[in-house]
């Protein structure tokens, strides 16, 4: 395979990433084996290459719905800036510890999380169509800080599902919609993202002659995707947040019965 034809299948791929991680997150689920199935042999055999190419590319389409949310929906930035602190550093803890245990293990624990959530939100019909905020003031504050330790440090540690499981706290815990949810999720993702990205070019690990046109189609599918989640609204995201998760359940199923 040329590499025109590698770069244009790559494109492709990241145009649709960054429609449905945009939405609901779960880019990664296209993005991440396009990339190993059509690098160029000698840019797939690093997997820190193949990381941070694609970190490089839903990054930039992250920033782009994080500010097109921002726009039309009314964030609390004083409970979500201090949680996006707080995931940013615990993401760092996070990829540390990488180092020292193996995430493999978490496999069958996040197949059953994503199980319950599924079922969860299925069965709920009217999950996350009503905007109705739980907390306030400083207690929304203190409760975000402790969800962004957690989800930052998980998505440095592990990442896969990161999105989905913003999405669900948000609505299950703090009583956010659907579109809330999904908009408070990229404030959070943006700084973990910042933060992995930093990281693998400071290291050498991006691909740039590949990350930079795929990043401009991830910010594409992006536009596009938050443009359609802002006009038709909870029930689109919703639908596409079970389709998601119905696709992790998926991955790590395979991946806990072929380990």
């Amino acid at each position: 395979m040329t590499d025109s034809l590698s770069l244009v299948l790559l494109c492709s791929c990241a145009a649709v990433a960054g429609f449905v991680d945009s939405v609901v997150g779960g880019g990664g689920l296209i993005q991440l084996p396009a990339l190993f199935l059509w690098l160029p042999p000698v840019e797939a055999s690093t997997v820190a290459g193949v990381f941070g190419t694609n970190k490089l590319s839903s990054a930039c389409g992250t920033t782009l719905a994080m500010l097109q949310y921002a726009r039309r929906i009314r964030l609390n930035w004083e409970a979500l800036l201090p949680a996006a602190a707080t995931a940013l550093i615990f993401s760092w803890l996070g990829a540390r510890t990488v180092a020292s245990l193996r995430p493999e293990l978490l496999k069958p624990l996040i197949l059953i999380l994503l199980i319950a959530v599924a079922v969860y939100t299925y069965s709920r019909k009217g999950f996350g169509e009503r905007h109705n905020p739980v907390f306030s003031g400083r207690t929304e504050k203190w409760i975000g800080v402790v969800v962004g330790a957690g989800i930052g440090f998980y998505d440095g540690f592990f990442g896969p599902g990161t999105g989905s499981f913003l999405i669900f706290i948000f609505i299950g815990v703090f009583g956010f919609d659907f579109l809330t949810a999904s908009a408070s999720s990229k404030v959070i993702n943006f700084t973990t993202n910042v933060a992995a990205v930093a990281y693998f070019a400071f290291t050498g690990n991006i691909h740039w002659r590949f990350a930079i046109p795929m990043a401009v189609c991830n910010v594409a599918g992006s536009l596009v995707g938050t443009r359609i989640a802002l006009t038709r609204g909870n029930r689109f995201v919703r639908a596409l947040f079970l389709i998601v998760v119905t696709a992790l359940i998926a991955r790590f199923a395979f991946d806990v019965v072929h380990h």
